[in-house]
């Protein structure tokens, strides 16, 4: 049987944002269709069909993101730059297998794992933007001294969000790892898809 991985999020970091007000991150759900007969058949369709990612290894279900920012620096009078306002635009995409036609015996097995793998994803999402609140918190407020042209702030800035998305990706593949491993929850959901009962 084909081994498919759950890669996490693509880290796709985009540019600078202004700050404080609520925000919400948008969603976006692509979907892919297989069908079959058999839960083996299924599996076997999302490994020719699953969305490609990384070294373009298919995965079963993907999260990525679309990251902007409004950012406003301000010099101060003492000739230090201040970010004041940092406000991100952020999409959360999501590509999941949609069943076709299916057999009636196949559907509820269906639902079970396509529930799993959506729950999955979501928290991929959730992580996403705990990062993005992350950014946010150290972003506003972020002084540098002998800067009155900002230019110094943005250099360290870029510095600590490198840090930070770092962190992130490890993040996702360590819970990719959890959940992917004998009994974690998505090789369950395998099992359960492909195992006939």
């Amino acid at each position: 049987m084909m081994l498919i991985k759950v890669l996490v999020a693509g880290i796709l970091f985009v540019a600078p944002s202004v700050a404080t007000a609520q925000w919400a991150p948008a969603e976006q759900i692509k979907t892919y269709t297989v069908s079959g007969s058999t839960g083996i058949e299924l599996y076997s369709q999302i490994g020719e069909k699953g969305p490609l990612v990384g070294d373009q290894m298919r995965t079963i279900a993907h999260t990525d993101f679309k990251l902007l920012w409004s950012r406003k620096y301000e010099p101060q009078p003492d000739g230090s730059c201040k970010l004041v306002s940092a406000r991100p635009s952020l999409t959360l995409i999501y590509t999941l297998p949609k069943a076709g036609k299916l057999p009636d015996r196949l559907k509820a097995k269906w639902q079970v794992f396509s529930d799993g793998v959506r729950r999955h994803e979501l928290h991929h999402g959730e992580m996403i933007v705990e990062m993005v609140k992350e950014i946010e918190t150290v972003s506003v407020g972020l002084s540098v001294p002998d800067d009155p042209k900002c230019a110094k702030i943005r250099t360290d800035l870029t510095a600590k969000l490198g840090e930070i998305s770092r962190r992130n990706r490890e993040r996702h593949r360590d819970y990719d790892r959890i959940e992917m491993n004998n009994g974690g929850n998505v090789h369950q959901l395998i099992l359960n898809l492909v195992n006939e009962r």
